[in-house]
């Protein structure tokens, strides 16, 4: 059966306008942006097949355009459709911070380090500068390591935001393990750093750790 015959309420796009893009899942999502299916399946079907194959969505849209382009239903164009989507939705998160929305919804900020993050496949520790109003003025990756490490040095976080001339920041580094809780490092890094700042008069207002599932705030567990 093709799509269009579906029941309304469940054909992907008609269940997007009724009820947003938050109530699909990855492979109606998916469907979308491959419009038909291959081998006699429909969109949804070739899209499930995708995911089960080359997934979970987070494993196939970490893959370069070039990469996605060669995988059975995608295709340069379809493969361009994704890149670029993806690339959209990094800078209105990054177009937010400029706005001065970082602390308006902290949820923006962690977002936004996941998005600049999670692909990493080794540990990349960065941090966002903010001036008095809370703006950003600049994101920085500052430290590259290991799948399991990077060394932070916080002299030098102190020395950038003071060239950036910010009154506070806000850090953050991935785990590309996927393993989501603060180590015992993780928690001694916050207070050094947040010690460091604080003598050239500069506020550490959070460090997220991106990991699988949702940002993990360190400052709302209260370790910052």
């Amino acid at each position: 059966m093709h799509i269009r015959e579906w029941p309304a309420a469940e054909r992907p796009r008609e269940k997007l306008l009724a009820h947003g893009a938050q109530a699909l899942s990855d492979a109606e999502l998916l469907a979308i942006f491959l419009g038909s299916g291959l081998r006699g399946r429909d969109a949804v079907g070739t899209a499930r097949e995708l995911l089960a194959v080359h997934g979970p969505l987070r494993a196939l849209l970490d893959r370069p355009a070039e990469a996605l382009a060669r995988l059975p239903g995608l295709g340069p164009a379809r493969a361009c459709a994704l890149a670029a989507a993806l690339e959209l939705g990094n800078r209105h998160l990054a177009g937010a911070l400029e706005r001065g929305d970082a602390l308006g919804d902290p949820a923006a900020a962690g977002r936004y380090f996941a998005q600049r993050l999670r692909h990493q496949r080794q540990e990349v520790f960065a941090a966002l500068f903010l001036d008095t109003r809370h703006r950003a003025i600049a994101f920085e990756e500052m430290f590259r390591g290991t799948l399991d490490g990077a060394e932070v040095h916080p002299r030098e976080v102190v020395r950038r935001a003071l060239a950036h001339n910010a009154a506070a920041l806000i850090v953050g580094h991935n785990h590309p393990s996927g393993h989501p809780e603060p180590s015992a490092a993780d928690r001694a890094l916050t207070a050094c750093l947040k010690q460091a700042l604080a003598l050239v008069d500069v506020r550490l207002l959070d460090h997220f750790l991106i990991a699988d599932g949702p940002p993990v705030s360190l400052a709302a567990r209260g370790w910052v």
